[in-house]
């Protein structure tokens, strides 16, 4: 059994061993996993919360790595969850973000870890919100969420981040991509990646144009800036990381953050209330009420919805 405070107590303190215990903690849903919620609940809620998406190949991983020297040279203590797609054999990540991003390896002021989606879509794991109440609580200022970039369901980083951060590259679809998938719905900042490429100038004046045929904003309403990088030479992170202090400025001001971390916080316990309703429910497999109320429906006395209410009835004890 883990020795939770004390894991907690070192994690405050920068000890990337601790910080490393209590996310794999909450990955593995261990025993203590309630106790590290718990303890980690009054300590968090400063970090800014960034998320990182788009579709693969746009340089996200680049991007993110910019990001964190961007923000070290700013003195700030930075936190990377890379969530990869999971190896079908023993679950982990595949990608292995923590590789690309070697530069900041021995930097005690930054902690990366890749997570593994498990099969779960949407491109974030599961344990995500989690993991970052971890990071956010050991001391980061700044926790950075590049998700795996699946598509349509790219866009539920929106759900886990104060900020999202939308990438494209000139030379890729990205802007038919992006009306698909959604994403100009939940981008707060877009950044065009690779600009030194032919495409970018045109690829920024469709997203602006797309942007503009989007909801009517009022005059203090947030409008997505659109940055032009090429993060493999550091070009621009600096606009990126502007405009993503001037989003938090924003929120803080008109009152969307606490709003944001309210829906995050209420989504956050509905799938937790979930998981475990359905846990109860698979344990009933070969139970016997589960059994009876499958034989009437299949005979025809009941049918299936009322047989469902029954059976939560049982489960839960109200009507």
């Amino acid at each position: 059994m883990a020795d939770v405070a004390h894991l907690v107590s070192q994690a405050r303190e920068g000890n990337p061993r601790a910080v490393a215990r209590l996310i794999s903690l909450v990955e593995g849903a261990a025993p203590e996993l309630r106790e590290v919620m718990a303890t980690l609940a009054p300590l968090s809620g400063s970090a800014h919360v960034i998320g990182i998406t788009g579709s693969p190949g746009v340089g996200k991983s680049t991007s993110t790595s910019a990001l964190v020297t961007a923000y070290r040279q700013r003195g700030k203590r930075v936190g990377v969850l890379a969530v990869d797609p999971s190896s079908p054999f023993s679950g982990g990540a595949l990608l292995g973000d923590r590789v690309r991003m070697g530069e900041h390896a021995s930097d005690p002021g930054v902690y990366i870890r890749s997570m593994a989606t498990r099969g779960h879509l949407g491109g974030l794991a599961w344990s995500a919100p989690q993991a970052i109440r971890v990071l956010d609580a050991a001391g980061c200022d700044v926790v950075l969420v590049e998700t795996v970039g699946v598509g349509q369901s790219e866009v539920e980083i929106a759900a886990q981040a104060d900020t999202s951060v939308v990438l494209l590259a000139p030379g890729m679809g990205d802007g038919i991509q992006a009306a698909k998938a959604g994403i100009l719905e939940i981008g707060d900042v877009f950044v065009v990646n690779k600009a030194d490429r032919d495409g970018a100038d045109a690829t920024a004046r469709e997203l602006n144009h797309m942007l503009g045929l989007g909801e009517a904003r009022g005059p203090g309403d947030w409008r997505p800036p659109i940055v032009k990088t090429v993060a493999a030479r550091g070009e621009g992170t600096d606009e990126v990381v502007e405009a993503l202090e001037k989003h938090r400025a924003w929120m803080e001001e008109h009152g969307v953050l606490a709003e944001r971390r309210l829906k995050r916080a209420a989504q956050e316990v509905e799938t937790i209330a979930v998981t475990a309703l359905r846990e109860r429910i698979a344990d009933l497999h070969g139970d016997k009420r589960l059994g009876a109320l499958a034989e009437r429906v299949a005979g025809g006395s009941l049918d299936a919805y009322s047989a469902a209410d029954e059976l939560v009835e049982g489960l839960t004890g109200e009507k």
